[in-house]
């Protein structure tokens, strides 16, 4: 990766040194995105399977997959994948189930009681990258967290043919509605509906750029009403490591982001012109061996490290950047975590690879991208639902407040509002 002295740069080149990978800001996606996106809100499963044919080159006469395929495809998956998979759906759902909403309920003053209640999305799709790697750990960190929350639909999406594993995963975390369609065409179909795939109110996964560029157009479509998780887009991370790191760990965490695809990004972030030089030499050594050694190579070629004066400057730089994934291999990590603002996860020391949060450790792998980190946060139990308030005030309460609110209402010049207080008032009389 190319080495650069931060302080030797402008503002500019600080900027630039920074920006994601130029294949993100694709303008040529969004419109190919929009045609996807109206041919199949104007065919519907028709366009699904040709799409299935021209993008997969997976011919099917059927989107749904049965129960008896479901079936088979879990009856075809190794036991040492089943406890793997056990394993994971265990602290995954103990971190999540600790999220609970517990309610608010509160008298503010007496005679006017306030709540925040909670009550889960129905109807959720769920996206599941699939071609060059099937992302098995994806079903269960979407799928657990709906169950958990009690989203009534769930609807799960991944382009054909689908891995047995990621069935299998399904299964166990309670989906029964697995569609075979990937790509901006699902995200279309999660949105519009089919005659197969049911329309949701709220689409989660991470993709491509294609992906998620539907998932933006769709949540900003008048003619229905989608959520969206987040922009989760391309992976990337940024590692944060001083003098006495160990090289061979910090290559492996850039790799480990790196073969996801070539429009990923690592950064790496060092008070050590020596170490970022051993890092690169690990690099070389361990991309050789790597089944997706051409995908990581290309992704190295838009990453970068960085040479600061110590680790106040290296947590600024990240802060800027606000990374998908954050690794702090220090001496003292939690010291530097302190001045950490924005990052979709952290992971500290040594011995925590980023790799544990994308698969086991219970943390959610969704995580918002392309800096988004400093103001989105990473995907968890409470995406599953939304909230809203209660009041209840009595007699006793809206003569206490009723003339701060008319004072506050005539002062906005918005007499309704005050004469629906005053109405009420005059009745006590």
């Amino acid at each position: 990766m190319q080495i650069l002295d931060w302080a030797s740069l402008s503002t500019e080149q600080q900027r630039q040194t920074l920006a994601r990978s130029p294949l993100i800001g694709d303008t040529s996606v969004e419109q190919r995105v929009r045609n996807i996106i109206e041919q199949v809100n104007a065919q519907g499963d028709s366009a699904l399977l040709a799409y299935n044919k021209q993008f997969d080159g997976v011919e099917l006469t059927q989107l749904a997959l049965s129960t008896d395929e479901i079936a088979a495809a879990c009856a075809r998956v190794g036991d040492d994948v089943k406890q793997a998979v056990a394993q994971a759906v265990n602290n995954i759902e103990t971190f999540h189930k600790a999220q609970v909403f517990q309610g608010v309920d509160i008298e503010t003053q007496a005679g006017i009681r306030c709540e925040l209640r909670s009550e889960p999305i129905e109807r959720v799709g769920l996206y599941i990258p699939g071609g060059t790697a099937p992302l098995i750990s994806t079903v269960m960190m979407l799928a657990l967290p709906a169950r958990i929350a009690g989203c009534e639909k769930r609807v799960l999406v991944s382009p054909p043919p689908i891995n047995d594993a990621i069935i299998y995963a399904a299964n166990v975390c309670g989906i029964t509605d697995i569609f075979q369609v990937g790509g901006a065409q699902a995200i279309a179909a999660l949105a519009f509906g089919t005659e197969s795939v049911p329309n949701v109110d709220k689409i989660f996964g991470p993709g491509n750029r294609y992906v998620t560029e539907a998932k933006r157009l769709v949540s900003q479509d008048s003619r229905i009403s989608v959520s969206i998780d987040m922009p989760a887009g391309p992976s990337e991370v940024l590692v944060i490591a001083d003098k006495d790191a160990n090289p061979g760990f910090v290559a492996a965490d850039l790799l480990s982001q790196a073969e996801h695809g070539v429009d990923s990004q690592v950064m790496l972030v060092t008070d050590s012109l020596t170490l970022a030089e051993q890092v690169n030499q690990a690099l070389i050594e361990q991309l050789a061996q790597l089944n997706r050694k051409d995908i990581a190579a290309q992704a190295l070629e838009c990453s970068r490290s960085i040479i600061v004066s110590d680790m106040a400057q290296a947590a600024k730089v990240s802060n800027l950047y606000g990374p998908e994934h954050l690794i702090i291999q220090t001496a003292a990590p939690r010291d530097v975590l302190k001045q950490i603002r924005g990052a979709g996860s952290v992971f500290l020391g040594a011995y925590t690879p980023e790799s544990v949060g994308d698969y086991a450790s219970g943390t959610n792998h969704v995580l918002p991208t392309y800096g988004y980190s400093r103001s989105v946060s990473s995907l968890s139990l409470a995406d599953f639902s939304r909230r809203f308030t209660v009041q209840e005030l009595n007699q006793q309460g809206l003569k206490t407040l009723g003339n701060t609110v008319m004072v506050l209402a005539e002062n906005e010049l918005l007499g309704a509002h005050k004469n629906a207080i005053a109405i009420r008032l005059a009745s006590f009389e």
